[in-house]
């Protein structure tokens, strides 16, 4: 089975596949690093909730720091996830699948496809049950830890990312439990991303520019760089904050908010001498609830942009159309727009 786990960080060139051309790269112009904004939730919540709306109109990104979530517990998350992947390949080969229906899986770059094109990643994707089930049981039982670790983290960041939907119906000015319940009762879904040393970075992406699907993302990036975000025409380089979660609005939220905010394109660079894992934590929708702009929003100078729909069919039709544009992301929300 090809994996990304079977290619050395001692390899010169690229496999064959995994090229991807010049032309669709489009390197950053500039090698600036950027702070995205910084919100600590110390602060006081009409700061906090300011902070985040103005962060979430010019970036659809910020980090949050003083989150409550221990350093403890974030350690942990790492060096279990270090240890699943330096398993032997034996101890993890049960998991490989690139069937996206399945909920627990471990897939590689050559699984994920845009167009035929392959990324140099290994992911490791589990869903936890809302309210909480027994999803745990169907995860990896190797380390013997990472059940229990997982599932702390995962409980934690809930908390983190619920709270912060709080605030920003606050400052959009939604009822504060607007995304409680269906808005927000989705399966919770962990990623976690390995970006091997790559032999030829300037031709290979970790991941191809895209948009979440989801309400909300919170990711734990570790100290490598590599996410970029689509900033003023021009991709940007993240510095990651220590102990920090980047927190990104998905397009869920951007159809909520009826376009007041914007889900922001990102990506994931490579680089030739170090491996990066990020962790990767999303807040969904149900599948079964109806999502569109919050009728609190909505006035005559402000009418519906979007169309209401289903979550499920949200889902399904903007995956068909990315695929139909080949991953082009120019045009990606023109099947919901009025």
């Amino acid at each position: 089975m090809d994996t990304m786990l079977h290619v050395t960080p001692s390899c010169t060139s690229l496999p064959d596949g995994f090229s991807i051309p010049a032309d669709q790269l489009h390197p950053a112009t500039t090698s600036n690093v950027v702070t995205l904004p910084v919100i600590d939730l110390s602060g006081s919540r009409d700061d906090v909730c300011h902070a985040i709306l103005q962060a979430g109109k010019e970036f659809g990104f910020f980090q949050v720091v003083n989150h409550r979530i221990c350093e403890e517990t974030l350690r942990e998350m790492e060096a279990v996830c270090d240890e699943f992947f330096e398993l032997p390949v034996e101890d993890k080969m049960h998991l490989y699948s690139d069937d996206k229906s399945k909920p627990n899986r471990l897939f590689s770059g050559s699984n994920y496809k845009t167009s035929s094109k392959m990324y140099w990643i290994d992911c490791l994707r589990l869903t936890h049950t809302i309210p909480t089930g027994d999803s745990k049981n169907n995860w990896p039982n190797k380390p013997q830890r990472l059940r229990e670790v997982f599932e702390n983290f995962i409980e934690q960041t809930r908390v983190l990312g619920m709270e912060l939907l709080r605030m920003l119906c606050k400052s959009l000015g939604l009822p504060l439990g607007y995304f409680d319940g269906d808005l927000s009762g989705g399966d919770m879904v962990l990623g976690v991303n390995l970006y091997p040393p790559c032999p030829e970075p300037s031709r290979m992406l970790g991941l191809p520019p895209h948009c979440d699907r989801n309400l909300l993302t919170l990711v734990l990036s570790g100290a490598v760089q590599g996410m970029e975000v689509f900033y003023n025409g021009d991709w940007i380089k993240v510095e990651p904050m220590p102990n920090a979660f980047i927190v990104n609005f998905g397009l869920q939220i951007e159809v909520v908010a009826n376009g007041i905010l914007k889900s922001v394109e990102h990506r994931v660079v490579t680089n030739m001498s170090l491996a990066r894992t990020s962790v990767v934590t999303t807040i969904n929708a149900t599948n079964d609830c109806l999502l569109g702009p919050a009728e609190e929003l909505l006035s005559d100078s402000n009418p519906p942009r979007y169309r209401t729909i289903m979550c499920r069919d949200f889902v399904r039709i903007y995956t068909e159309w990315l695929e139909q544009c080949e991953g082009d992301m120019k045009h990606h929300m023109k099947p919901f727009k009025i």
